[in-house]
């Protein structure tokens, strides 16, 4: 299963339980190694959670973008 969550707010952003996807299917072949250990994890029961931004989040960062500067903008 691939969750996704927000990188700020930590909310369930949506989930893929296909077991069958490839990581080309996804995009991760697109990241650089430091995104994808910013990004991707992989836990111990083999899912796997995406941080990405939500709407809201990115939303509230284009609006003020000085809150990119602190280390939990949204929190």
């Amino acid at each position: 299963m691939i969750k996704y969550i927000c990188r700020h707010c930590h909310t369930f952003v949506g989930e893929i339980n296909q077991t069958a996807i490839t990581e080309q299917q996804l995009g991760f072949h697109f990241l650089t190694p430091d995104e994808r250990r910013d990004i991707i994890s992989y836990n111990t029961n083999g899912d796997v959670t995406v941080r990405v931004v939500c709407d809201y989040c990115r939303e509230a960062l284009e609006a003020n973008p000085e809150l990119s500067l602190l280390a939990s903008p949204l929190q």
